[in-house]
């Protein structure tokens, strides 16, 4: 398992935890930074600060493609699964979009219910249709993604562990890869 995919499992924890407890997700992340154990990767802390900064507008993308499902509805480990791929798909352009929902699907297998790999594959898939349309940011947190958000490279191919068409969009599958 990657170190980034450490880190989101790690966020993940963070905020499932606090989700739980009704406390807010800086404080469990406090507590978890101190307590290190397991210690909180960087990646992590961003993720966790990320989804708190824009929690109101990651709920209204979430919400307005979870068909049938309210977020209060929605098991609590799904909703924060997508609320980190939601940040990553909008907020944050290192991470190319197939390897977001791959990530998602990946920990929705991995610890979730039956059912919920292809509920959060389907949701992030629609929601990543609204991604160009929204003009939101996707690189850091404010800015338009550019070119090199798609092609750091510059070189016309798609970035490493990308999956395109051979138009260019992201390709979603249902299975994930092995990160």
């Amino acid at each position: 398992m990657s170190a980034r995919s450490k880190a989101r499992k790690r966020a993940l924890d963070i905020l499932y935890e606090a989700d739980l407890r009704s406390v807010r997700p800086m404080e469990t992340l406090a507590a978890r930074r101190a307590q290190s154990d397991p210690p909180v990767p960087d990646y992590a802390s961003d993720l966790v600060e990320g989804v708190v900064s824009h929690l109101a507008e990651i709920d209204g993308h979430i919400a307005r493609f979870a068909q049938g499902w309210s977020l209060d509805r929605m098991p609590p480990v799904d909703r924060n699964i997508l609320r980190i791929a939601v940040l990553e798909l909008f907020w944050r352009g290192d991470v190319p979009d197939g390897v977001v929902i791959d990530e998602a699907v990946r920990l929705a297998k991995t610890i979730s219910t039956d059912r919920s790999p292809a509920f959060v594959n389907g949701l992030l898939a629609s929601l990543l249709q609204e991604k160009p349309a929204a003009g939101g940011p996707a690189t850091g947190y404010g800015s338009a993604p550019g070119p090199a958000a798609a092609d750091p490279a510059g070189d016309g191919d798609a970035a490493a562990g990308d999956d395109r068409d051979a138009a260019g969009g992201t390709v979603l599958r249902a299975e994930t890869a092995e990160g």
